[in-house]
């Protein structure tokens, strides 16, 4: 077992007891006591990521672009999957480089855009039943900065951004031509370069709505508590949705397998998992600003009837996230607020 599935272990079992310490809290209305155990920061923790998804999530809104976006899924076949899994750090690197490249030499071209757009970019290796399903999430500007800098370029198309199968073809090639270099196209099957690549691409409307998307995936693990069925000490059972009926289904795993399943989405230690291209890099901090200078004189030249954007967008967020109220919030009289009367220290290992 590597060191980082060891450490993920070690952090989820202790995280909210008494070996991490916490803290007392008392209700100022009913007086009722409250025990909190602090978490384990661990990033692969169920527990720990849902406040930082809505951190995230605020930040994010105020670098994206005042303009419509894409949200652009680049997925590696079956037959590099083994070889993701064995070289982690390396091949997740290179899908997300390889797939913002891709987008990038498209959107130079003026048949598409002509100009640089903003790129963000989000490593996701599961799927719904926490099969090993490497892939990237590319939320793109639906335009780009003029080369001179002095224009903000629509798309050429108005319906989509740009074709898919032509994405998926140039990902392709660049993703061999990135493990011919790492020494690593020897472990590959050959027919795979003949073979369709999947890339899709769709429309999300605004930023406020794709960071909205993201925000589901960035900070959040494999698997969430609330989908955790039943476990009787040989199978655990778990929900899901069926991607093609959108119905909840359950699936019961042995104890060994599910855990198997849940390991292999731990991300190697230190791996940025969220990246950032185009005007979003920063190297072009100052073009992103110019960028977004453009697009405020271009909102304030259109007139007030064309200006649709609906107030609910810019203050939308994931009900599934908690918020600041609902963390101090006392809850048993729901009225109250918690207030802080002891801290209790970590527990420490004996000499």
């Amino acid at each position: 077992m590597l060191p980082s599935h060891l450490r993920a272990l070690h952090d989820i079992t202790a995280c909210r007891t008494g070996r991490l310490g916490g803290a007392l809290y008392a209700c100022d209305q009913c007086g009722a006591h409250e025990y909190r155990y602090h978490s384990c920061r661990n990033r692969h923790c169920p527990k720990c990521q849902e406040d930082r998804a809505q951190q995230w999530l605020q930040r994010v809104r105020k670098r994206l672009l005042p303009c419509n976006h894409y949200l652009l899924t680049f997925t590696i076949p079956q037959q590099l999957r083994s070889l993701a899994r064995a070289h982690q750090r390396c091949i997740y690197a290179m899908l997300l480089q390889q797939a913002a490249a891709t987008v990038l030499a498209f959107a130079q071209h003026p048949d598409w855009i002509g100009g640089i757009p903003a790129i963000l970019a989000v490593l996701h290796t599961w799927s719904r039943t926490l099969d090993y399903h490497p892939h990237a999430h590319l939320v793109v500007s639906a335009g780009g900065l003029s080369s001179d800098r002095s224009a903000w370029i629509l798309p050429a198309h108005s319906r989509f951004l740009m074709p898919g199968y032509a994405l998926s073809a140039v990902f392709r090639a660049r993703m061999r031509a990135a493990l011919l270099k790492a020494n690593l196209a020897h472990h590959v099957d050959p027919s795979v370069w003949t073979r369709s690549w999947n890339v899709h691409v769709q429309q999300t409307g605004t930023g406020e709505q794709a960071s909205l998307y993201l925000s589901r995936y960035v900070y959040r693990v494999a698997l969430s508590n609330e989908r955790l069925a039943s476990f009787d000490h040989r199978h655990v059972t778990f929900r899901y949705t069926h991607a093609r009926t959108g119905q909840s289904r359950l699936m019961a795993l042995p104890v060994h397998h599910f855990i198997t399943r849940f390991l292999q989405h731990v991300l190697p230690r230190g791996f940025a998992k969220i990246r950032s291209y185009g005007l979003l890099s920063p190297g072009h901090r100052h073009d992103l600003e110019r960028a977004r200078h453009l697009l405020h004189l271009h909102a304030a030249a259109q007139p007030a009837s064309s200006a649709s954007t609906n107030p609910s967008e810019c203050t939308a967020r994931d009900p599934h996230l908690p918020t600041a109220e609902t963390m101090t919030c006392c809850h048993r009289c729901w009225r109250g607020q918690l207030v802080l009367i002891e801290r209790f220290r970590r527990a420490r290992a004996p000499p």
